[in-house]
């Protein structure tokens, strides 16, 4: 049982965060869905991706929002926010990452993680 609620958890964890990157605009937004794959650090890795600076901000802000609004649930840990290239915010069993548009590419985490189950999120 205890299991399950976990899964829950992770699953409304993910779509809050999906919702706050959507409320700002970001872009190729997608849901890897860790659970099956061995040695996952999280149960669910959502990814994507924004233009400026100011916009890499903004969704992050907007994750952090709907998830305290839906779950009272800050980030265990975050990081890159002042360099404003690649934004993680860690939630333990779900991690965001808000990346610039170009180094998304150069970090490839769809392909690190390729064994995920893909959900592309139409824009």
């Amino acid at each position: 049982m205890a299991k399950r609620r976990k899964a829950d958890h992770s699953e409304k964890l993910s779509q809050l965060v999906v919702k706050g990157m959507q409320e700002k605009k970001a872009s190729d937004i997608i849901v890897m869905d860790l659970r099956k794959v061995r040695n996952a650090v999280a149960d669910f890795f959502v990814i994507c991706s924004g233009s400026s600076d100011k916009q890499l901000d903004a969704i992050a802000s907007s994750i952090d929002e709907e998830v305290y609004k839906g779950l009272k649930e800050d980030p265990w840990h975050t990081e890159g926010k002042n360099n404003k290239e690649w934004m993680l915010l860690d939630y333990t069993n779900v991690v965001a990452h808000v990346f610039k548009k170009d180094r998304r590419s150069f970090f490839a985490l769809e392909k690190l993680w390729g064994d995920a189950e893909i959900t592309e999120i139409a824009d």
